[in-house]
């Protein structure tokens, strides 16, 4: 092994893993004046977020939008010079494809949970509508440490409210089950509200309402010309450019901590020493590193559950296409289809339309949590399976140009019930440790300001300030905003 002679001092900080949320902590600490390498274990940086290209056009392959009502992914793009290219949807509108039709997607809710049943009007059926009505008169529930935010909503309001819009809504966000989610950890602002109110609807009202006095304008989204896969290319760039170090195709194998504080990282043949180290790898990865120093922490998050899914992106001529208005349209579980979304992306970004105007490009999702056996089908079956549900949903019977199916195998963090204590013991322990955080999908929330939130907590943390840390353990940050059908 090669030791790293003139690497140990004050200041010395290495990030594993060059995700979002791995750069977004090396950017900060080179703002702050540490010497840093990032070593990622992959061929390339970026995690989940992947700028790729379909029939010579510019597309995300992994995740397409930041959630602009909160300030970190928004601003990191600034910073990292990409600010001129940051792109609103150029439509809001959106649908559900339910009970046998696209219907508009309902306004005035939060992740599904309605505030009136006129809210949810063409999506239930009149029983379904007229349950809503009666939540007011319910005994009051009490949700305890947590609840699953299935549980709790079809106990108040029916199952027809989960089955219909809950799940799907949340389902695009996790890829999970929404009688399993974490109502705490995955709709804190509902979560806060409901306890300190009678009824469920009561509590929704109130987020409304204070989401109008607020007067939040803006767009909910930002994109980015030529992908939202490129906001790690350019935070890398910057990295580099503040003379970070990033090497890829170096897995970490060994995290030790040695006398007189200094952290001892093995990759490959690289022995380095630091003063500070920031894991930004997923739980079993992070659960492997730590399983010398923080045995405890790394039982946790080796018990941490993921959801595997994959993405077909389909580019046609545009004159032989016909698409609904609108940016694409989600699917709930209970309608029995193999997709649970699709995303017009050339009608939801100028961008690409702009690209290529005689081509047409969207896609669709595929896989949830425990859905196993439709991911094993190969990509060809993928296609096929989407283009049958694409005809029906909107009668596009064309053959696509080309076809191109992305696989993030366990790619989403799962937030069963619990999963603010299990983020809380972990950090306790790691706590423990000088010069060691944690950042990423697993802790705080799977959008990318999350994740950015979560790094700069660690960055924070290492700095002794550990308030933005108990502060993301309390309140995690929403990973899509609650008003969804607005």
């Amino acid at each position: 092994m090669r030791e790293e002679a003139g690497r140990t001092g004050a200041g010395r900080a290495v990030v594993v893993g060059a995700g979002i949320a791995g750069l977004a902590a090396a950017h900060r600490l080179l703002g702050r004046g540490a010497r840093v390498t990032v070593l990622e274990a992959s061929d390339r940086v970026g995690g989940k977020l992947l700028p790729g290209e379909i029939a010579g056009t510019r597309v995300d392959l992994g995740a397409e939008s930041l959630l602009a009502r909160r300030p970190e992914a928004v601003d990191l793009a600034r910073e990292a010079g990409l600010g001129d290219r940051l792109r609103p949807p150029a439509t809001a509108t959106a649908s559900i494809w339910t009970r046998g039709a696209l219907r508009p997607m309902p306004k005035g809710h939060v992740m599904g949970v309605p505030g009136t049943a006129a809210a949810l009007a063409g999506v239930l059926s009149e029983e379904g509508l007229a349950r809503i009505g009666r939540e007011a008169g319910l005994p009051r529930t009490e949700l305890g440490e947590d609840v699953a935010v299935g549980e709790y909503v079809a106990a108040r309001l029916g199952r027809e409210v989960v089955d219909r819009l809950v799940e799907p809504l949340l389902g695009g966000v996790y890829a999970g089950d929404a009688y399993r989610i974490s109502m705490r950890s995955a709709v804190p602002q509902l979560y806060q509200a409901a306890k300190t109110h009678a009824s469920l609807t009561g509590a929704v009202r109130d987020i409304q309402a204070r989401a109008a006095a607020a007067r939040q304008t803006g767009p909910v989204f930002m994109g980015i010309e030529g992908g939202v896969g490129t906001l790690p290319l350019a935070v890398a760039e910057s990295v580099r450019a503040r003379g970070g170090e990033i090497v890829t195709g170096a897995p970490v194998t060994e995290l030790r901590r040695e006398g007189g504080g200094t952290w001892r990282v093995v990759a490959g043949d690289r022995v380095l020493r630091a003063d500070a180290v920031i894991v930004a790898v997923p739980a079993p990865a992070a659960a492997v590193l730590l399983r010398a120093e923080a045995p405890a922490a790394a039982a946790e998050l080796a018990a941490v559950e993921y959801a595997s899914m994959a993405l077909v992106t389909l580019a046609y001529r545009r004159t032989e296409t016909a698409l609904p208005e609108g940016s694409g349209f989600l699917v709930p579980p209970v309608d029995g289809h193999t997709i649970k979304a699709s995303t017009f992306a050339s009608q939801k970004w100028d961008w690409i339309a702009g690209d290529n105007p005689g081509l047409l490009v969207l896609r669709t999702s595929v896989g949830r949590y425990g859905e196993t056996e439709i991911l094993r089908r190969d990509d060809a079956e993928l296609v096929d399976l989407s283009r049958q549900d694409l005809r029906e949903a909107t009668g596009l019977d064309a053959a696509p140009v080309e076809a191109r199916v992305t696989r993030w195998t366990d790619g989403l963090p799962q937030y069963p019930v619990g999963h603010h204590a299990r983020v809380a013991r972990v950090r306790e322990h790691v706590a423990k440790l000088p010069g060691l955080a944690l950042c990423g999908a697993q802790f705080d929330g799977v959008g990318i300001p999350a994740c950015i939130a979560s790094a700069y907590a660690a960055v924070d943390q290492l700095g002794g300030d550990p308030g933005a840390v108990q502060e993301l353990t309390a309140h995690p940050v929403q990973s899509l905003h609650g008003g969804a059908g607005e």
